[in-house]
């Protein structure tokens, strides 16, 4: 799983940084960790949105590879749920995933059945279901068998154009609003802003990360682990274009960046930290299994599950040394339920 092996690479990006106050920590994430991955973002899916105007095919290579790298950059940046991203749910737009009853290829086979001129335009596609948009929606059109050969191909054609389209524009909002407001209400907080005090702003931060790694092991993991007697391989993100273990592995490699930053001149738990994320990576390596489907078999799941035990030891860690080395608590996040 060479793919598995370059996303481990990226976890040298992350060393321990010298003893910070509040300030700097959020200063060192702002600029380090959160503005190059939406600039990246940014890129990858004008990129794509170029590669589909060229060819808009569902086989082709130079479409599916642009694909590949924008939810790429999707992926190492999807945990920084909060400002930007949040606001008029253009995180859903890009992600709308788990979807637990099926809403993507319903709501596609519905505009493909009608030829909905609505797909004629960008700027009125972000009036579609949220369900029809991002990645998500993309990947049916490109990789499941039905919907990729549904109804006319000059429609499919289309909707595969505007859909990156859109997909580039809410990337290109996101970064925007982050590069010319959102950092600066990060790093400065004020009275009147979002965030009050330097403890607020790094306490969004820490629940980024904690609500990552609940993601990543309920829903990326836990979804097609499902039960004993009822694994879901189905179940598991992406797994039609054989993203589902890569997508883990970006995940943890951006998670662990930002949990040895949040970690500052504690070298020990920063050390502890990146051990465990290591140890994560490599078992997920050697589980050579790109769409989680050993869920359905006794030996393999045991190995799932060993992964998904694992990323539920960092976040212990995370919430035991290292919240409150900080002062913050994960607090409520969308995942909990009521």
């Amino acid at each position: 799983m060479k793919h598995l092996k370059i996303a481990c690479l990226l976890v040298a990006m992350s060393t321990p940084i010298a003893a910070q106050t509040a300030d700097e920590l959020v200063e060192n994430i702002v600029t380090h960790h959160i503005l190059p991955r939406f600039e990246t973002l940014a890129k990858e899916t004008q990129t794509l949105a170029a590669a589909a105007e060229t060819d808009c095919d569902a086989a082709s290579r130079p479409l599916r590879t642009a694909y590949g790298a924008a939810f790429d950059a999707w992926i190492s940046a999807s945990h920084l749920r909060f400002g930007p991203t949040e606001e008029a749910d253009r995180g859903f737009a890009l992600a709308f995933w788990p979807d637990s009853r099926g809403a993507t290829p319903k709501a596609l086979g519905a505009l493909i059945a009608a030829q909905d001129p609505i797909a004629q335009s960008p700027q009125a596609y972000g009036e579609v279901s949220i369900a029809a948009r991002g990645f998500y929606a993309l990947e049916f059109l490109l990789y499941d068998t039905q919907v990729s050969t549904a109804g006319p191909a000059a429609y499919r054609c289309t909707l595969v154009r505007t859909i990156t389209a859109d997909i580039a524009a809410t990337a290109a909002d996101i970064d925007d609003a982050w590069r010319h407001d959102h950092a600066r209400r990060l790093t400065a907080p004020s009275a009147n802003g979002p965030y009050r005090s330097d403890e607020e702003a790094l306490q969004v931060i820490f629940k980024a990360l904690t609500t990552g790694l609940q993601f990543t092991s309920d829903a990326r993991l836990g979804w097609p682990l499902g039960t004993f007697e009822r694994p879901h391989p189905k179940r598991a993100e992406a797994w039609r274009s054989g993203r589902s273990a890569r997508n883990v592995a970006l995940s943890l490699a951006s998670l662990r960046d930002l949990a040895v930053r949040l970690a500052g001149g504690d070298a020990e738990l920063a050390a502890r930290l990146g051990t465990l994320f290591d140890h994560v990576q490599r078992d997920l390596v050697a589980l050579d299994d790109p769409i989680f489907a050993g869920v359905a078999e006794p030996q393999s799941r045991f190995r799932i599950e060993a992964v998904q035990q694992s990323v539920d030891g960092i976040r212990d860690l995370v919430a035991a040394r290292l919240g409150p080395r900080l002062g913050v608590s994960a607090g409520f996040n969308a995942l909990d339920g009521d």
